[in-house]
């Protein structure tokens, strides 16, 4: 029977790849908050959608929890990266916690413009996945106006009050080829279409899948690094599909199955956004041990975005 070694003979690295601004101001907004107020901190849903991160968080002293009721009264809350609706900051008030906004400055982006064109009297279009976190909190910005299309189909037989006054937005974490598809159908359909002038799916995300797409003429499987609940892992693994690629989401080297590898002589290798770069290099030492000597990046690709932190984190606790 052959051995990975036998076959596959080397690894490519997709960049760039994991951590975005917005997922390393968030992470390091929680460990930030245990250091300023000290544990236990409490996290609204998971601060990051992926379960290595939550885990080492936790084992620091983070507590998350699914809505800011659980929290008691008075004690530092933080919201997660994914963002929240006004209900949670009122409700959040009206316990008088302790908030640290660790949205993604992008994902604010989005509920400003939510919030913009419902002003205005438009049916605000949200291209998106029903049920994200991210799509709950712009969702909430204003309920009454913002109607949830998901695919070229729900576009196709959405009905509005007034064709002549629609807008959108989208969800920051969105296969880019499937959000132009739902978009050119919206413009088909009303005209007079307003949306952002800089799209809404975030750089990261774009950049994550073009290297994905660079990557596939080269290899004969992709591996994506990144948690289930994970919505821009589970976008570059249908990318990799897209393209005819056999492509599997793993969360960690222990996922890997060897089966997949049978035939295989390149494998491609990424991560979501949310995957710390720890976990992309326990995968290739698990490559390594099996005697795959080549590993390296298709070709480099930085990112140079940063984020500051909420400006709560500067605030000092008052004295008891």
């Amino acid at each position: 029977m052959a051995t990975v070694k036998d076959v596959v003979k080397r690894v490519l690295l997709a960049a760039p790849r994991g951590y975005c601004a917005g997922v390393e101001r968030a992470v390091e907004t929680v460990e930030r908050a245990l250091r300023q107020y000290g544990a236990p901190v409490y996290v609204r849903k998971q601060i990051v959608h992926n379960t290595h991160v939550v885990d080492e968080l936790r084992r620091r002293g983070a507590i998350f929890v699914s809505s800011e009721d659980e929290v008691p009264e008075g004690e530092v809350i933080v919201f997660s990266a994914h963002g929240v609706a006004p209900a949670v900051r009122a409700g959040s008030a009206a316990r008088s916690l302790r908030t640290i906004d660790a949205t993604c400055p992008l994902v604010t982006k989005v509920h400003a413009e939510a919030r913009r064109y419902a002003a205005e009297g438009s049916t605000v279009v949200l291209v998106g996945h029903a049920g994200h976190e991210e799509v709950d909190g712009t969702m909430g910005e204003a309920p009454e106006a913002i109607v949830l299309v998901e695919s070229v189909a729900d576009a196709e037989r959405l009905e509005v009050p007034d064709p002549e006054r629609v807008a959108y937005v989208t969800q920051t974490t969105l296969s880019v080829d499937e959000t132009d598809e739902i978009v050119a159908t919206l413009r088909r359909r009303f005209p007079s279409l307003r949306g952002p002038e800089k799209e809404d799916i975030c750089y990261a995300t774009t950049n994550r899948q073009q290297a994905v797409k660079d990557l596939v003429a080269h290899v004969q499987l992709l591996l994506v690094i990144g948690s289930p609940n994970s919505s821009n892992s589970q976008r570059l693994v249908e990318v990799g599909k897209a393209a005819g690629l056999a492509s599997h989401l793993v969360e960690n080297e222990r996922e890997v199955d060897e089966r997949w590898l049978a035939g295989v002589e390149t494998v491609g290798l990424t991560s979501g956004a949310s995957a710390p770069e720890v976990l992309v290099e326990q995968v290739c030492a698990w490559f390594r041990a099996r005697g795959v000597e080549e590993i390296r990046e298709l070709r480099p690709a930085r990112e140079n975005v940063v984020f500051k932190l909420p400006a709560e984190l500067g605030r000092r606790r008052p004295a008891a």
